[in-house]
C-alpha cells in the first residue's frame, strides 16, 4: 500500500510503498478516506510530542475517516502506534471509533474532529462547565482556538472573548460567536489592558498559548478581578508560545485560581471515546465554520510545509493520485 512514511525525525514524511498491516486480535483493517495534518500529528512525526518513543519508520496520523469491509463509514482515533492514519489502509479498534452518516463529508470530519476535540473535551470532561459562563480563548486564531470559540458558544457561554495575534483571522471570529476581540499582536501594553478588562469577570480561560503570554495574561487579570473569590479556571491545552510559563506566585494566592491541563493522560481514553459520538454529531450539525482543504497522499511532503503557514486545515486523501 502507499503511505506517508517518516524515516528521520528531522525530515517530513514522503509517499512510499509500505507493507499492508495485518490485523491482530480486536483490530480491523480500514480503507482510509481522509486524515488531517494538525499540530498533534506534526509533533508525532518530528518526535517532539510527549508520547513519542522515538521509533522509526512511522506512518503519521492519529485519527481519520475510513470505510470498513462491511461498508460502514467511521471516524476513528488510533492508539499510540507507528502505523498511523496517513496511508491507504490502517488498523483500528472499532471501540475507538464511531459510525458516521453517509451524508457527511469525510474531509470536513477529518479536519474538524481533532481541533474541536481539544476544547470539547476540556470543557466537558476537565471542568464543571456551566451555561452562562464567560470564556476567554487564548490563541483563538489557530484552528483549534477558532473551533473553541464556536464550541464555547454552542455549550452555552454567555460571553466569549477571542484573543489572538493574527488581526485578519481575529476579525472573522466575530461572525463565529466571539463577543470581544483582543489583538495580541498590537502594542503589548494595550493588549494587556484589554485582557485585564475582560478578566474582571471571566470564568474560564481555554489556553492554547502558554509560555510568556500565560504569565502576562495572569499578571493582568488577577489584580483586575472584580471578586477575588470568584472561581477562575485556567485550562492549559496547548503551548504555541512556549512549553514553560513563569506563573507569578501571587496569582495563586490572590484569587480563586484553578489551573488544569487537558490532553492525553489528564483525560482517560475511556472518557475521550465516550465523547466521540456527541462530538461527531455536533460537527455534522452544520453549525460550524470549518476551513478544510484536501491534498493527495502523493503530495504529503509539500503539504507538510504548507500546513505550517496556511490558514486551512490540510487533509490527506489517500485515494487521490
Amino acid at each position: 500500500m502507499r503511505a506517508a512514511v517518516v524515516t528521520a525525525f528531522h525530515t517530513p514524511p514522503s509517499c512510499e510503498e509500505f507493507p499492508t498491516p495485518e490485523p491482530a486480535d480486536g483490530q480491523v483493517l480500514i480503507d482510509v478516506l481522509a486524515s488531517a495534518i494538525h499540530p498533534r500529528v506534526r509533533s508525532q512525526a518530528d518526535g517532539s510530542h510527549y508520547t513519542s518513543v522515538g521509533e522509526l519508520p512511522l506512518i503519521p496520523g492519529i485519527d481519520g475517516v475510513g470505510r470498513t469491509a462491511d461498508g460502514q463509514l467511521r471516524y476513528f482515533v488510533l492508539p499510540d502506534t507507528n502505523i498511523g492514519a496517513m496511508a491507504e489502509q490502517t488498523l483500528i479498534d472499532p471501540r475507538r471509533s464511531v459510525v458516521l452518516p453517509e451524508t457527511i463529508d469525510p474531509i470536513v470530519i477529518a479536519a474538524a474532529m481533532n481541533p474541536a476535540m481539544s476544547s470539547w473535551i476540556a470543557l466537558r470532561r476537565r471542568i464543571d462547565f456551566r451555561p452562562g459562563s464567560r470564556v476567554l480563548v487564548m490563541g483563538a486564531t489557530g484552528n483549534a482556538g477558532r473551533m473553541a470559540v464556536q464550541i464555547a458558544k454552542r455549550l452555552g457561554a454567555s460571553h466569549v472573548t477571542a484573543a489572538g495575534r493574527d488581526a485578519e483571522k481575529l476579525a472573522g471570529l466575530a461572525a463565529l460567536g466571539a463577543d470581544t476581540l483582543i489583538n495580541l499582536g498590537q502594542e503589548k501594553a494595550t493588549a494587556t489592558s484589554e485582557l485585564a478588562a475582560v478578566g474582571r469577570d471571566v470564568d474560564v480561560v481555554v489556553d492554547y498559548l502558554w509560555g510568556e503570554w500565560a504569565a502576562t495574561a495572569l499578571s493582568a487579570i488577577v489584580p483586575a478581578r472584580r471578586d477575588d473569590a470568584q472561581k477562575l479556571t485556567w485550562i492549559q491545552v496547548g503551548s504555541i508560545t512556549g512549553p514553560e510559563s513563569p506563573i507569578p506566585s501571587a496569582a495563586l494566592r490572590a484569587c480563586n485560581l484553578h489551573i488544569v491541563g487537558s490532553g492525553q493522560g489528564s483525560v482517560s481514553p475511556r472518557d475521550i471515546l465516550a465523547e466521540l459520538p456527541s462530538l461527531a454529531s455536533e460537527i455534522t450539525s452544520g453549525h460550524y465554520d470549518i476551513a478544510a482543504r484536501a491534498v493527495p497522499l502523493a503530495r504529503v511532503t509539500a503539504a507538510w510545509a504548507d500546513a505550517a503557514v496556511t490558514t486551512d486545515r490540510l487533509v490527506v486523501i489517500p485515494s487521490a493520485r
